[in-house]
């Protein structure tokens, strides 16, 4: 694939999502956000951006996780293939972090602020053995851990948002976090594991299992 094709991909899937946060309210212009969202959301609006900047925290997280996992990977086929997979999720998340980061805003919110590092966060996923940072492989089994959690808390979060539009737009983000676990399984299976892509009709709590792949 072209650098050209790459750069369209990654700018269809903005679209996409700038349709779905953004267009699912029907606005034609971000200027008049506040007062449209001020009206639907009425004393629910703290709520909202509570959930949202929830989500945000995450996009932060998996933003750093991918760059600093990136630092950490061979120039071996297996390396450049994570590498490749690696840098179009993390294209997707900084979609994600720059539009709830506009919403907060436009909703009167502060957004969270990006740290430095999330080293803690991501730690305990290696101390369970869903993933490592010492080889290719065992750092794209600590991304398909991460991608399922975020669906996953995706599913469960928006549902408590109070403006039907933001739970709408909300579980579309969801499911590219999805996709995402479904890419890095379906490259474990063309590197020759024995697996199904799709091991489960759901991404949930109840079927967490069934994604991950154990160190």
């Amino acid at each position: 694939m072209s650098r050209a094709e790459k750069s369209s991909g990654s700018a269809s899937r903005r679209q996409l999502l700038q349709a779905g946060l953004f267009g699912a309210v029907g606005i034609a212009s971000a200027a008049v956000v506040p007062e449209v969202m001020a009206k639907s959301l009425k004393g629910d609006v703290v709520n909202d951006i509570k959930i949202l900047n929830n989500a945000l925290f995450y996009e932060h997280q998996a933003i750093w996780a991918y760059g600093f996992a990136a630092g950490k990977l061979t120039d071996s086929n297996v390396g450049k293939a994570v590498l490749a997979i690696a840098l179009a999720n993390q294209t997707d998340h900084k979609a994600h972090r720059d539009l709830l980061t506009g919403v907060v805003k436009q909703l009167g919110g502060m957004p969270v602020a990006s740290k430095t590092e999330y080293l803690k966060t991501v730690t305990p996923y290696i101390e369970k053995g869903e993933g490592n940072l010492d080889s290719d492989v065992n750092i794209a089994k600590l991304a398909l851990a991460l991608e399922v959690d975020a669906a996953i808390a995706y599913g469960r979060e928006v549902a408590k948002l109070k403006n039907p539009d933001l739970v709408t737009a909300g579980a579309s983000i969801g499911s590219t976090e999805a996709s995402h676990a479904t890419v890095i399984r379906a490259a474990f299976q063309s590197l020759g594991v024995n697996l199904n892509v799709i091991p489960a009709s759901f991404v949930s709590k109840d079927t967490r299992d069934a994604w991950i792949i154990k160190v």
